[in-house]
């Protein structure tokens, strides 16, 4: 055996036009059959399968092995008999007669089965992710996710962006989520934090004249987790200077057209475009799923003197809005129930419901509201025979989580969700800020550094909650994939904003100085957009969970079942750092 390893096949490029010759493999057995005077073995390696044959005086060595052996063979490629090619199978229309074997490594039997039909919990398979890696369809994501990569790289420098990396280690600079921490050792009661992206840094490499920067950025969140969310994920990360929001649209549009169809997805040329304000109304989501109808609708104007208080009363201090279900009237009174369940964790005590059946009209307003009144509600919002209208009343943040959670819910549950269709758009013109009740301040929604719309900046002081960013998100399905915007690029404008976010001029010193000393020395028009490669990759996968699209992920609780991480130090590390355990 003197192939070199750059010159070995891997197993699945087996095909027809090998067939006579001398070739050498290696990989892990999947499985052995035993047919009296021969032994076939199906040999994996992360292209595939190839069938192994072991006949004559090679029977008997094929016969000791077991499954998940790690091996070397030589042999010879042959056409599969007659009627027996297995056309599920890329090698499938031959096999290889095995002339030399090598045990490399024994293999003990694995916790679970090394299949996709693998019945093993998501807790076993990943404290073993190495095995559970050697599944096809696992090992698939990890190949996507590299041709999804490398092809972005391969667009982004045809465009003439350069990658730049930025550093992992950079100062605390809160604001939103929570940094993870590394104390240093050099300088005691001192921390690094790891980035939660580069963004100071990839506005810098504008000032620096970079002009268009790229980079494939890891990135760290110290937040609850959930299924699309991980405490580090990466990005494709984009700044460029002397740029509009046009220029990031056709740029991310491009791309998508280059990278979709790597699954045979096709994006259309250009994405609808929908301002966040349009999104909420309609949808209750600023990431709304268009697939599919059921959008909100406006209930308010017909609460007013209806005679029905709570109706009354939530149309006055807040919103209505309901869902119009078609033909879902015959939901019995416990399916009801579960929808008034399914909406209470958003803090609202229920839904209110209104059908129209061949027997007349129900719900459980008809009392105070009576027939006509009931029938009026299902008028106004376009209820036809044999449909359900839901209506929820409360503040307008509520409602819209809890409709826009509702909608998803009926559209899965009810089927309503087309499984071939895929829809891209940009939601535009989101909020510069939020203000939050309980630290009663605003917040940036996006980042400190976005760019107010030049018709808004007035409001800046007077109205800061009326003012629209620059900023942009990028959806598919019902799922954020990224999001930008443009930045500011004054010194005026960055002191304004933090005056609006209750940051003082000595903190925006403290903790963004190098930023503001960087304003003072000519700061192009600059701005960008992260695409979370993840989320990207588990859609183009059709996977439910970025976790089976990243090779290593945590846990929902943020730890790693098979290094057992984060784990404690030892006592010596601890001083080092001027640290103390509890």
């Amino acid at each position: 055996m003197t192939t070199t390893a750059w010159q070995r096949p891997w197993c699945a490029s087996l095909g027809a036009a090998a067939i006579g010759e001398t070739v050498e493999l290696v990989g892990w057995v999947r499985r052995r059959r035993d047919l009296g005077g021969l032994v076939f073995v199906d040999l994996r390696d992360r292209s595939g399968l190839v069938q192994l044959v072991f006949e004559d005086e090679m029977v008997a060595e094929g016969e000791q092995l077991s499954g998940e052996d790690v091996v070397r063979i030589s042999g010879e490629v042959r056409a599969r008999a007659e009627g027996q090619a297995n056309t599920e199978l890329a090698s499938g229309e031959i096999e290889v007669k095995v002339r030399e074997l090598e045990l490399l490594t024994e293999a003990e039997t694995p916790p679970f089965v090394v299949e996709d039909e693998a019945n093993a919990s998501e807790e076993l398979r990943l404290k073993h992710r190495y095995l559970d890696l050697r599944r096809p369809e696992m090992m698939a994501n990890l190949v996507l996710r590299h041709r999804v990569i490398a092809d972005a790289r391969r667009y982004f420098d045809e465009m003439d962006f350069l990658e730049v990396e930025t550093p992992i280690l950079t100062r605390s600079t809160p604001e939103g989520a929570r940094d993870f921490l590394v104390p240093s050792r050099i300088h005691k009661a001192s921390f690094y934090a790891l980035p939660q992206s580069p963004q100071l840094f990839k506005q810098l490499l504008q000032v620096a004249g970079v002009g268009r920067y790229v980079q494939i950025a890891r990135c760290f969140r110290d937040e609850d987790l959930r299924a699309d969310r991980q405490p580090e994920f990466s990005q494709i990360d984009v700044e460029a200077s002397f740029i509009t929001e046009e220029d990031i649209y056709s740029l991310i549009e491009g791309l998508f057209g280059r990278i979709f169809p790597i699954v045979g997805i096709d994006p259309p040329r250009t994405f609808p475009r929908l301002a966040y304000s349009e999104a909420m109304e309609r949808f209750g989501s600023d990431r709304p799923d268009t697939r599919f109808d059921l959008e909100l609708i406006e209930m308010a104007p017909f609460c007013e003197g209806c005679g029905f208080r709570v109706l009354e009363g939530a149309a006055a201090e807040g919103r209505v809005k309901g869902i119009v279900v078609p033909g879902a009237a015959g939901m019995s009174r416990k399916q009801l129930d579960a929808l008034s369940d399914f909406v209470k964790p958003f803090g609202v005590p229920g839904v209110l419901w209104f059908k129209r059946t061949p027997e007349g009209v129900a719900s459980p307003a008809k009392k105070a509201l009576g027939e006509d009144g009931v029938r009026r509600f299902l008028d106004s919002a376009g209820a036809a025979e044999e449909d359900l209208l839901i209506v929820v009343g409360g503040s307008e943040k509520v409602v819209f989580a809890a409709l826009g959670a509702l909608r998803l819910h009926l559209a899965a549950e009810g089927g309503l969700v087309p499984e071939d269709r895929h829809d891209f758009l940009w939601v535009t013109d989101f909020p510069l800020l939020e203000w939050d009740e309980d630290a009663g301040r605003f917040f940036a929604m996006h980042h400190p550094f976005t760019s107010p719309l030049p018709e808004d900046l007035g409001l800046l002081a007077s109205d800061p909650g009326a003012v629209r960013a620059r900023a942009y998100d990028v959806v598919m399905d019902g799922v954020e994939l990224g999001g930008g915007s443009i930045r500011i690029n004054d010194a005026t404008t960055q002191r304004q904003m933090f005056r609006a976010l209750g940051i003082s001029e000595d903190e925006a010193r403290s903790r963004f100085g190098f930023l503001l000393e960087a304003f003072r020395y000519g700061v192009p028009p600059h701005g960008g957009i992260a695409l979370g490669i993840d989320r990207m990759i588990m859609l183009m996968a059709g996977r439910d969970s970025i976790r089976d699209v990243i090779a290593f992920p945590k846990t929902t609780s943020a730890s790693c079942l098979m290094t057992e991480a984060p784990s404690g130090v030892d006592a010596v590390q601890l001083d080092e750092l001027g640290l103390k355990s509890k």
